[in-house]
């Protein structure tokens, strides 16, 4: 519990010094950062005096913001409550973007242009795997793994835990592939965009 509650504060502390990823711009950082925030509403139990007393009162600073803060983060607990994900699991927006890079992925894996990002996965691919292997969790999709491993090893150094050399490897491998796919992404999405207007 202890631990738990240090972890909000760093998480708190780090709100004060972060702004919302843009989610056009990198759709990895954003998802990491909205796994952040599901966690960080069950660490303060789902409830909004609290939070709005430990965090949005000393991040946000006229009240203005206090206000939108405080509706955008009550409309992510009434989300998590009626979708059952209070202790564990994610909200279906989160769940959306998986299936959007998911789809993404997989066309630019069918792509023979994309030799770039088809050499960044199959390197990262034995990771995968192994990460895979020792998951209870096996309908999980690939990208899924990714996410849960880097998240894991987000937490692993904020609790300033040793990290092995093989994590490290593994951690940069995914970051790589997934640094590539938000590229990708944010191309895709614009070139969609403007091929509707």
């Amino acid at each position: 519990m202890i631990l738990e509650h240090k972890c909000c504060i760093f998480v708190a502390n780090l709100l004060l010094i972060m702004k919302i990823p843009d989610k056009k711009e990198n759709i990895a950082e954003y998802l990491l950062f909205m796994w952040q925030i599901e966690d960080l509403l069950r660490a303060y139990n789902l409830d909004i005096d609290n939070i709005q007393q430990s965090i949005i009162n000393s991040v946000y600073q006229t009240e203005e913001d206090r206000k939108n803060a405080r509706d955008w983060y009550e409309g992510l607990i009434i989300m998590m409550k009626s979708e059952g994900v209070q202790e564990k699991g994610h909200l279906q927006i989160n769940k959306n973007i998986i299936i959007d890079l998911t789809d993404v992925h997989l066309r630019l894996l069918k792509n023979p242009k994309e030799s770039e990002y088809i050499g960044i996965y199959y390197n990262t691919l034995p990771y995968i795997v192994e990460l895979r292997s020792k998951s209870t969790e096996n309908e999980i999709a690939e990208l899924e793994t990714c996410f849960t491993a880097l998240y894991g090893y987000l937490l692993l150094k904020i609790q300033k835990k040793d990290i092995s050399k093989e994590t490290q490897a593994a951690v940069s491998q995914i970051t790589s592939l997934l640094r590539l796919l938000s590229k990708k992404y944010k191309e895709i999405d614009q070139e969609e965009y403007f091929d509707e207007r």
